[in-house]
This record gives C-alpha cells, structure tokens and sequence, in this order.
C-alpha cells in the first residue's frame, strides 16, 4: 500500500458524496489480492472473473454505507495498462465505490460514461484539495 493520506481521503470521500446530495456512515475498504476478489465474486456476485472492486452497499436514504472490496493486485496492473500512477488508479477505484453507493451505476448503455465522467470529476476534486497531514 502507498503512503496514503487518510484525513485527506476521508474528507475527499465525504465532499464526493455532497456533491451527490449523501452523507457519508460506516464504509469500510478491504484491501485484498486478486484470488480473495475472485473468491468474493463467485460466492457474492455470481462472476467467475477478477475485478479490481466489488461494492456492498448497506445504504439508507442519503446516507451512504457499506464495504467496498479492492484488489491491489488488479489496481497494479490496470496503472501498468492505463500508464497511470498506482496511487492515482488507487484513488480512481476508491471513489468509484462511493459513485456506486451514491447509486451511479456502469453496466447499462450509457452508464460507463457517466461513471466515468463522475471519477473524473472527484479526481479533479482531489487534485484541488490541500494536503491535511
């Protein structure tokens, strides 16, 4: 795991979930390998494949919660594929959990671009936000 800077995290996260009118409860990041993902995929979401995040969403209301599952291994090896900083694809799959407990899905016609059209702009949130450590 990178050098993260968790306050800034944290108050990133919340700011992305304002901005989509929720509040942000208990959320909770596993970070695991590609086999634990692969084991969680097939016995909770029914896929036989490696994904970089599976979200569990325990959402009520506004007020987002839930684990969100990521795959260091696979946020590896999608910076390779993209020539993107591990710490920026790191971000870019943190915030895609809170984008789909704010209810901004990517599986339908049209939804992949929006979803990514909505990391963008939490990215650039990030990229504004003073350093807190």
């Amino acid at each position: 795991m990178p050098d993260i800077d968790i306050k800034k995290v944290t108050v990133w996260i919340q700011e992305v979930a304002a901005s989509h009118s929720r509040s942000v409860g208990n959320l909770n990041y596993l970070f695991v390998g590609d086999e634990e993902i692969l084991d969680a995929n097939r016995r909770f979401v029914n896929h036989d494949y490696f994904t970089d995040i599976i979200t569990f969403d325990y959402s009520r209301g506004d007020r987002i919660a839930g684990d969100v599952m990521i795959s260091i291994d696979t946020v590896a090896s999608n910076a390779v594929k993209y020539e993107v900083p591990f710490l920026r694809e790191l971000l870019r799959v943190i915030i895609h959990g809170v984008l789909h407990l704010c209810g901004i899905n990517d599986k339908g016609p049209g939804e992949r671009e929006i979803m990514e059209a909505n990391e963008n702009a939490a990215l650039e949130l990030w990229d504004k936000s003073p350093k807190t450590e």
